[in-house]
């Protein structure tokens, strides 16, 4: 009984945390659907029953949503692909090959991690202006590489190193070569853990705000969260326009929520796949 009694405590815990933890969202999504009058009202609207869909309207055609949403879309495909193509060849090269400087590298991925974004602004934003890529896409798409590498290349090592070397060595006997080794036997058994590595990466990039208002200061090259924060800014006799605000964090989020419900199942896979000793 007292097992039952505590299993019962704890999913009432479980579930009133969860109910905590998804208001704000719940109430992000209602408040778009809310016209000006009822969000500035005193009493609080918890279900939209005379919703609108203006608020949804006016931020996609008297704003620059598509053009924000197309450079994203182009930013995080670039870093992604880039970053894992590096990750993926740093993390077997640390984990597979013995070679002077090994764990002087692996240090140096962990502590470039610990290195507060900010501390670089103003050395990355002089590199990519003497280089002049600023405000394009070549130029915030190097710096988020940078960004997303290290923490990338760290949880792919734990991957690799969870497929035994001996199925190569078995492969590389058959005939394989070393790339065929790798490409037919190790890259399918570490595709969760790429898949794991990219959502992490993906939301990294898509959410990132500090580094693009730095680089990408023309009003015609936004990224999604500059163009919420420019919305965020314009205001109606000094009020904010809440139910737009709303109604443009909604469209950052849901391309995230897209993204991570066609991958959730590879990454249940990888996130345990990856939980080795490396």
């Amino acid at each position: 009984m007292n097992r039952r009694f505590k299993r019962y405590l704890a999913a009432v815990a479980a579930v009133l945390i969860a109910i905590v933890w998804a208001f704000p969202v719940y109430w992000m999504i209602n408040s778009s659907f809310l016209t000006p009058l009822t969000i500035s009202g005193l009493t609080p609207t918890f279900l939209p029953f005379d919703g609108t869909l203006q608020n949804y309207r006016d931020v996609t055609t008297d704003t620059p949503f598509f053009e924000a949403l197309t450079m994203s879309i182009m930013v995080v495909a670039v870093a992604l692909i880039v970053c894992l193509a590096f990750a993926t060849l740093a993390a077997l090269a640390i984990s597979r090959f013995r070679f002077k400087g090994r764990k002087t590298f692996v240090l140096t991925v962990i502590l470039v991690q610990m290195l507060p974004a900010e501390a670089m602004f103003i050395a990355q934003f002089q590199m990519i202006s003497e280089l002049g890529l600023l405000n394009s896409l070549a130029g915030v798409s190097i710096i988020y590489v940078a960004m997303v590498v290290p923490f990338t290349i760290w949880m792919l090592r734990g991957f690799v190193a969870g497929v035994p070397i001996e199925l190569e060595e078995a492969a590389m006997v058959d005939g394989c070569t070393r790339l065929q080794a790798f490409r037919r036997i190790t890259f399918p058994l570490i595709a969760p853990g790429l898949v794991a590595s990219g959502v992490f990466a993906f939301i990294q990039v898509w959410n990132e705000f500090a580094l693009a208002s730095v680089l990408l200061t023309d009003d015609e090259v936004q990224t999604l969260p500059l163009w919420l924060r420019d919305i965020a800014q314009q205001s109606n006799l000094g009020a904010p326009e809440w139910g737009q605000i709303m109604a443009g964090s909604v469209l950052v989020a849901v391309p995230v929520i897209i993204f991570f419900v066609i991958v959730q199942g590879r990454m249940a896979q990888g996130l345990v796949g990856g939980a080795v000793k490396g």
